[in-house]
């Protein structure tokens, strides 16, 4: 008994010393900062001068502004096509490239290499193509014969904020490599033994893929969301939150503070700019349930 309480005091030791250094870089650089973005929140500041305690002001100021206001329902808007958009479209692909038709290693390619390319270039470049006299969108258009559809698509209020998120699409290769690696780790057995009893490839996916992959498509879906949600530099670079404050989020909002040198009402907005990502991504979790299919299967 003393050998085995002498061991478990060696490795508690151990495990102490190789702890130290992960939970020292895990309070300089997340809790501190996000102990001294609350603490600045309270403050009114310029960066120059002495800070000076305004309580709750910055909070009631950032609601009562009408452009925050669009900022949330923004990044609501975001996420939900981050979740309802970018991942099924994603989750196709990859089950499509699963069955290896020809050429599905150099298609994974393809669609992975946006997120190789820098995220500035391809804001300029869907900048370019929605361009409204010179865009490749409003001539492909034309040449379909639909010039009545042509428009000033980042200039106008109806479809400045569908045009940025229809560009962003272009990611879906890094869920959609997610997917995929989850997807062919599953035995080809379990396919053989449900064509042997005569099922269609639909009725493959649903009974057998879906449920294998549930807890890579939920993993998939939280990365998504909250990518989403922090999005700034495409809308930025695109729209700058034009047309008339229709399209800007939370992190161009905390920008514009900022540049306005308010750092307090900034500070206010990135705290409420985490506390939207906690109650989002913990309704996920609440409404998606656990995410492991095998644990389930084990319950």
């Amino acid at each position: 008994m003393k050998k085995l309480t002498k061991k478990t005091n060696r490795n508690l030791k151990w495990i102490i010393i190789f702890l130290i250094p992960v939970t020292v870089l895990l309070i300089a650089f997340f809790v501190y900062p996000i102990v001294y973005l609350a603490f600045l929140g309270f403050m009114e500041w310029d960066g120059i001068s002495a800070m000076s305690f305004v309580g709750i002001s910055n909070y009631t100021r950032t609601f009562g502004d009408s452009v925050f206001q669009t900022s949330i329902k923004n990044n609501l808007i975001w996420a939900l096509s981050a979740a309802f958009l970018q991942i099924p479209l994603a989750l196709v692909i990859a089950l499509i490239l699963a069955r290896e038709p020809r050429g599905w290693r150099f298609l994974r390619t393809v669609y992975f290499l946006p997120n190789v390319i820098s995220l500035v270039a391809l804001a300029m470049l869907w900048r370019a193509m929605y361009n409204p006299e010179f865009g490749a969108v409003n001539f492909f258009l034309s040449q379909l014969g639909l010039e009545h559809m042509t428009r000033n698509w980042l200039g106008e209020l109806d479809t400045a904020l569908p045009a940025v998120i229809f560009s962003y699409q272009v990611y879906i290769g890094y869920f959609m490599v997610i997917i995929l690696a989850g997807t062919m780790s599953i035995p080809k057995t379990f396919y053989e033994a449900a064509m042997i009893d005569g099922a269609n490839i639909l009725q493959q996916e649903r009974y057998i893929t879906l449920p294998a992959i549930r807890g890579i498509i939920v993993t998939a879906g939280t990365l998504a969301v909250a990518f989403a949600l922090r999005q700034f530099e495409t809308t930025f670079l695109m729209t700058a939150g034009g047309p008339a404050n229709r399209t800007p989020v939370m992190g161009l909002y905390m920008y514009r503070r900022m540049a306005g040198l308010r750092y307090g009402q900034a500070a206010a907005t990135g705290v409420l700019l985490i506390l939207l990502g906690v109650v989002v991504l913990s309704g996920m979790q609440r409404i998606f349930g656990k995410s492991d299919a095998i644990e389930d299967a084990h319950q």
